[in-house]
């Protein structure tokens, strides 16, 4: 018998609601609640007798990670969804949703759990390199081409973290306080345009809860968002999935709206809403509209077949393939931003360069991707030195100085200082040796390979350190633990953790504790031993986490930096890599401050002074502070975290063989101070989003700052000229769409890219608006000394807001300005709509 759906047909073929009802009033409740938890980690059950296969999900906003099952399994790594959004351009976007996907399904996956469509609202928020903008507009339509190229290759894109899951400090806990109006008008608008205008197949709700003023739930049981506003105005038709570990209620959860409980096998359904159900407490028709959810979603992605029938998957496609690495590189170039260039330094003239200085702490180790569920092991990376080196001419001389560390962990041990290795001992509740395994590493974060009757693992090694001076090594641990150095105890746990070591991302951060070694003239041998009992991650499975980390003795920071200065006077150009690391941006924490970390300030400030021809190269998926004036830094560009082709994608912008055609997502503070959401934390477990709708460049606007580089910026390779703006429809009916004609030169020497952007001004009288709302952009491409004419389409829900006494939408008739320009604070034309 054939299948009823291939993940090719799948998007073009509606699911015939009524036999896929038919099928599910054929089982019991029990079999019925079976499907709604999953079978594993990753992947939901399956059931013969409807037909239904498993469908398997992964983490996946940079790539595509798998399921974990091969070990050593690597993938394609795309530059962090920051970068994908400083590209403004959805076209892009869609084309690297449609690489994902044949990515998933080399990997046999089903779902991608992406794209991350929270919003930017402080720059301290952890997993803000995982988002696509600060503005609700551009972050829809940026991720809305990404799920149009998962889903029209057969893999569901499941939007996430429905909804206002904004910051990572107690993630789990908090519950957001925020006005309708607000909830409605920026944070929910992303989600809307999802479900509206890329008919996303899945969506995931969040851990934290939200208080809207109508109701105070996690969003797990949030029956107004979730089945009053997802299911009921929207109509959304596929199953809504928790995120991992995040239910924690039986019947408010299936009542609320929850439909799929991950990860399994355990969870609080099973047995317990079979319960409640037979109790009366859940209806079955509740249960049966959740299978039904999950049908149409294993219909879409092509694991649907008659009852009892086989299914094999599609042969997947091959790869990784070099056009696949072409196009990450190309994301990574149109993504990085020219924040200045005051002497046109760029881009540099190969031919004329003899000696190039690269400098810093990321040109030795670049950061290609952030923390956390997101990160993906990459087929490849290619580092800021390798690029440079391959692109620069034969007989250019390349000089690479690290200029400082940057960390406040130490690197992990070199395996070659464990000798034979690091042998763990695997025992049971009676400390009875049930197995073992001998590992070269100083890194058994989160290992579980080991029996499951194991409760303690014991490692035993040496480490010899022969390099005479002091060495810092750093123990860190999760849970129960005791770790010793020469026999003795130098440091210890006695918590018991469990699945929050994962939700905060310590087993892969663990707190350290620092000892010192030290070594004289003859090598030294410290006998090690860490006794860890094994924590029950619940869902994620039982773990074990030991980082033994190890600095030897070094030159001082001083003398980085002054051998970085002396070889940038020597360089014809000095091309400096600052920003983040993984201690700085990640999944479960949030930042507590906007600075470079280490001495990266006084490393630019130096080699600067000592070379006016100097590139400053922020690598940071996040705003950091850039203290230099113009006059100290003229040239500065923004890298974002650009993935495995991070190299290639500097050189071709660095020699112009691509434009940085990037603008900016988020606006970029001059001081920390005038941040209008400066911190993440929740009082008494709320986050207050006492800002309202003036998120982001609202709320410099709102606050009159002017900040270092505003929401949109980006200069390119060339001058733009705007000469004219005209409306096609100088009274659009509430509603409607608004198309703009912008007229517009390139008046640089070079071919170059430019984003036309729509901000509105609304009329005073009305609701109070934010002072100007940003409401559309296209993109365009213009050879040097032409002209173009660029359609920008302004949707109708720009000028309507949400009324909260009617509970309905409604648009404030009234003239309202149109400001077009190249940046929220760059505005060259002006035209007035009356609506």
């Amino acid at each position: 018998m054939t299948s009823l759906s291939t993940p090719a047909a799948a998007s073009a073929a509606a699911p015939d609601d009524a036999e896929l009802a038919r099928r599910v009033r054929g089982l019991d409740v029990a079999a019925k609640v079976r499907l709604l938890t999953g079978a594993t980690l990753w992947a939901l059950p399956d059931e013969p007798r409807l037909g239904l296969h498993p469908v398997v999900m992964s983490d996946g906003p940079q790539g595509v990670r798998g399921t974990g099952e091969i070990p050593g399994a690597t993938g394609l790594l795309a530059p962090a969804p920051s970068a994908v959004g400083a590209a403004w351009d959805v076209e892009l976007a869609e084309r690297l949703g449609a690489l994902f996907a044949a990515e998933a399904r080399r990997k046999r996956v089903d779902v991608l759990l992406a794209p991350a469509v929270n919003l930017q609202r402080t720059p301290v928020a952890g997993r803000h390199f995982e988002y696509v903008a600060e503005d609700p507009l551009l972050t829809g339509a940026i991720a809305g081409g990404l799920v149009r190229g998962l889903q029209r290759n057969g893999v569901a894109g499941c939007p996430k973290h429905y909804v206002a899951n904004d910051s990572e400090t107690d993630r789990t806990r908090y519950r957001v306080e925020l006005a309708e109006r607000t909830l409605r008008e920026v944070y929910l608008a992303p989600f809307e345009a999802l479900i509206a205008d890329a008919d996303a197949w899945t969506v995931m709700a969040a851990y934290s809860g939200v208080d809207d003023g109508s109701e105070v739930a996690p969003m797990t049981e949030h029956l107004g968002l979730l089945r009053g506003v997802l299911k009921g105005e929207w109509h959304f038709s596929g199953p809504v999935v928790s995120d991992w570990a995040a239910t924690r209620t039986t019947v408010a959860s299936a009542m609320g709206g929850l439909d799929l409980v991950m990860p399994g096998p355990e969870g609080p359904w099973g047995d317990a809403l079979v319960e409640a159900v037979h109790a009366g407490e859940v209806p079955e028709s509740v249960v049966d509209d959740k299978v039904l959810r999950l049908l149409r979603l294993a219909r879409h992605v092509g694991r649907l077949s008659e009852p009892g029938a086989p299914l094999e998957r599609p042969a997947p496609p091959a790869g990784p393939t070099e056009e696949e690495f072409a196009l990450l590189r190309e994301v990574a170039t149109r993504s990085t931003v020219l924040l200045r260039d005051r002497d046109g330094l760029l881009p540099l003239d190969a031919g004329a360069l003899h000696r190039v200085a690269l400098i810093g702490p990321n040109a030795v180790a670049p950061y290609y991707q952030g923390g956390g569920s997101a990160f993906v092991p990459a087929v490849r990376t290619v580092g800021f030195e390798e690029g440079l080196r391959n692109a620069l001419p034969a007989g250019v001389a390349l000089t690479v100085l690290r200029g400082g560390d940057d960390r406040a962990h130490a690197p992990f041990a070199d395996p070659e200082l464990l000798g034979e290795g690091i042998t763990a001992d695997f025992l049971d509740a009676n400390g009875v040796r049930v197995g073992g395994v001998t590992r070269r590493t100083g890194d058994w974060g989160g290992f579980h390979d080991y029996p499951d009757e194991t409760q303690r693992v014991v490692l035993r090694g040496e480490l010899t350190l022969s390099e005479p001076g002091v060495h810092d090594l750093e123990i860190g641990a999760v849970g129960r633990f005791t770790a010793r150095l020469d026999g003795d105890v130098v440091a210890s746990g006695d918590e018991d953790r469990g699945v929050e070591v994962v939700l905060d991302s310590t087993h892969h951060h663990p707190p350290g504790t620092h000892v010192e070694v030290t070594v004289g003239d003859q090598p030294r041998c410290v006998p090690l031993e860490f006794d860890l009992a094994v924590v029950d991650a619940e869902g994620y499975g039982r773990l074990i986490t030991l980082h033994l980390r190890h600095r030897p003795p070094g030159p001082a920071v001083e003398d980085e930096i002054a051998e970085a200065v002396a070889e940038a006077r020597r360089a014809d150009v000095a091309v400096v890599v600052i920003g983040t690391n993984e201690e700085v941006e990640s999944e479960g924490w949030d930042r507590t401050s906007l600075d470079l970390p280490g001495h990266q300030v006084e490393l630019v400030t130096r080699v600067a002074a000592a070379n006016p021809r100097t590139v400053v190269v922020v690598n940071a998926g996040a705003p950091v502070v850039l203290p230099w004036t113009e006059d100290e830094v003229p040239t500065l560009l923004w890298a974002w975290l650009p993935g495995q082709e991070a190299g290639h994608a500097l050189a071709d912008v660095l020699l112009g063989r691509a434009e940085p055609a990037g603008r900016l997502p988020c606006t970029l503070p001059a001081r920390a101070d005038d941040v209008p959401v400066p911190h993440a934390r929740p009082v008494d477990g709320v986050v207050a989003y006492a800002e309202g709708l003036d998120i982001g460049h609202r709320g410099w606007d709102r606050a009159g700052l002017t900040p270092a580089f505003p929401f949109g910026h980006g200069l390119g390779w060339t001058t733009w000229r705007y000469d004219s703006v005209a409306a096609a429809a100088g009274h659009p009916a509430a509603g409607d769409d608004l198309r703009l004609t912008v007229r517009i030169a390139n008046t640089g020497p070079r071919e170059g890219r430019e984003v036309v952007q729509v901000y509105v001004e609304s009329p005073d009288e009305g609701p109070e608006r934010p002072v100007l709302t940003f409401a559309g952009f296209a993109g365009a491409r213009v050879a040097a000394g032409e002209s173009a004419s660029v359609t920008v389409t302004v949707p109708g829900q720009a000028f309507r807001v949400w009324d909260p006494d009617a509970a309905a939408w409604r648009t404030p008739r009234g003239r309202y300005r149109l400001h077009i320009g190249r940046s929220s604070r760059d505005l060259r034309l002006v035209t007035d709509v009356e609506v």
